[in-house]
């Protein structure tokens, strides 16, 4: 009679169906998370809903710094052209937000007109108001770059009396918002300033929750020479020890990002060397996307959580009738206890908690009152979207990086300065260690060293031509080389897998041998320029 009643329990038993990850993200958000945050008031405390753009847009790089550590020509310097709305100079120039975004043609599109369009992810920065939104604007570039990540850039952080002029708007605030979103924030130092003002401490502070985000550079290397330089790293990391209170060290990425010569050349291959490791890891925001909102999100519902029942802790302490405001006042005295009774009762981690200080100041503003009861059904249901549905896009994403990279090439950033370190002689290690002769002419680079070799290998009393194994090994050792590191030589040099070396092959090994001594990787693979031209039938 009632069979009905049951197929309907059982379709809603059944898992959702997702097309992709971020539509997947996009429909437990609307479903599940969503309707906590508004149950207990979560954007009122934290930041505000997610719109539908937030789970489609394009990876965003936040640039965060003093006035005039180069933020705005880091950006130059990334797409190599420059962009509507650019200003530079010694001065605080940059004195808005600024989405660095792809536009067929170059334009500015102004922030009060930027938050009503439902295509771009800034609908909910309406929040902070005209005096923000008049100090907000989107620039549009064609650039090839832009087709993969979004750039903001942020006003140059205030120093000593200016930081204490007004904006007129939630600065803090305001960054927080992007922080919360971007997937990556460069922290910019000055190597001619690397004193933290109090409104830059402040920055770094609302930052921390983000700390899987944050690359440090040391801007503006070139300009001091290597003793100097060693120094300023040194009073750089203590200024960060001070604001950073972490155990770990941050890794700081030192270099020099804009297209001027050098001023002191000495340390120029370790400013190749910084800039290529922090180009690959901007690079590799396309391809982690989809696990960084995903990651995102589940921190927003674990907070959601926790955030309902402080809440409805709160609410349940309020008196009836008398008394609400002495009782407010002691519950915001006392939040720690609330925290410490949320914590023992619920078995929530000490780390999943807000801030207690900021806590308390909005609450202040709160009406005790109209704080929600505990809902234990939105409890079970955001439970059982963390421990089913988050699964189930976890698995999705491999595959999904998989599709989208062999239909975007790899879902790497084309274009601007990736151009040039991705490929050609001006690559990371180009023309250099392992691929030295691999742009040129000659047959075989290590013909020229074989001569060198050919009296070692002649005092192995070749057989036939050949030395073995076990007397190569005799030689080999002589490097002082760990035999794991022997072992890759020999795998590289045995070209013809015949469990023994003629005369090229030795040349070969002697040759891998001293650029692993001269501190260059060996390569995984033998480069086809490495290999002779006696066995280059065995390497087809």
């Amino acid at each position: 009679m009632f069979s009905w009643l049951s197929e309907d329990a059982k379709r809603r038993k059944q898992p959702a169906v997702f097309s992709s990850v971020s539509e997947g993200l996009r429909k437990v958000y609307n479903t599940t998370i969503r309707p906590l945050e508004e149950a207990y008031k979560f954007s009122d405390f934290h930041s505000p809903p997610h719109d539908d753009a937030d789970f489609e847009a394009k990876p965003m790089v936040l640039l965060v710094g003093q006035y005039s550590t180069g933020k705005t020509t880091f950006i130059k310097y990334l797409l190599e052209r420059e962009f509507p709305g650019i200003r530079v100079g010694p001065e605080p120039t940059t004195d808005r937000f600024m989405a660095v975004m792809h536009g067929d043609k170059d334009g500015v599109i102004p922030g009060n007109a930027l938050v009503v369009d439902p295509k771009r992810q800034f609908r909910a920065l309406d929040k902070f108001g005209n005096a923000f939104l008049n100090r907000f604007q989107c620039s549009l570039t064609d650039s090839p770059v832009l087709e993969s990540i979004t750039i903001i850039d942020t006003p140059g952080i205030l120093s000593g009396e200016k930081q204490r002029v007004d904006r007129g708007y939630d600065f803090i605030g305001v960054l927080e918002w992007f922080a919360e979103r971007a997937d990556r924030i460069i922290l910019l130092f000055d190597a001619h300033k690397l004193d933290i003002s109090d409104e830059f401490r402040r920055c770094i502070e609302a930052l921390r929750g983000q700390d899987d985000k944050i690359r440090i550079v040391l801007n503006k290397s070139d300009m001091v020479d290597h003793q100097q330089l060693m120094r300023v790293y040194g009073a750089l990391m203590w200024s960060l020890g001070k604001v950073i209170n972490t155990p770990e060290v941050s890794r700081v990425y030192i270099g020099s990002f804009w297209d001027k010569p050098f001023h002191y050349d000495t340390n120029r291959r370790l400013f190749e060397a910084e800039a290529h490791d922090l180009f690959y890891d901007i690079q590799s925001l396309p391809r982690n996307a989809a696990l960084r909102k995903l990651n995102d999100l589940i921190k927003r519902a674990r907070l959601a959580k926790v955030h309902a029942f402080i809440i409805s802790t709160l609410r349940r302490e309020m008196p009836s009738v008398f008394g609400k405001e002495n009782k407010k006042a002691e519950l915001i005295k006392n939040l720690h206890v609330t925290y410490g009774e949320v914590e023992r009762v619920h078995h929530i981690s000490p780390g999943d908690f807000p801030p207690l200080e900021r806590m308390k100041r909005v609450l202040k503003d709160q009406d005790f009152t109209r704080f929600s009861a505990l809902k234990p059904k939105l409890i079970e249901k955001l439970d059982h979207m963390l421990s089913n549905e988050m699964t189930r896009l976890m698995q999705m994403i491999p595959q999904e990086e998989y599709d989208m990279g062999r239909k975007d090439g790899q879902q790497e950033i084309k274009g601007g300065v990736f151009l040039g370190v991705v490929d050609g002689p001006f690559k990371k290690g180009g023309g250099e260690g392992a691929d030295y002769g691999s742009s040129e002419l000659v047959d075989w680079v290590v013909e020229e060293y074989k001569d060198k070799h050919r009296s070692v290998f002649e005092s192995l009393n070749p057989i036939e031509g050949k030395v073995s194994g076990a007397t190569a090994k005799k030689e080999m050792v002589k490097s002082k080389l760990p035999n794991t590191v022997l072992g890759r030589v020999w795998k590289l040099a045995d070209v013809d897998r015949d469990g023994q070396l003629d005369e090229d092959e030795f040349a070969l090994a002697m040759y891998l041998i001293q650029l692993k001594l001269d501190g260059t990787e060996l390569p995984l693979s033998l480069p086809t320029h490495l290999v002779p031209p006696s066995k280059r039938s065995f390497a087809t």
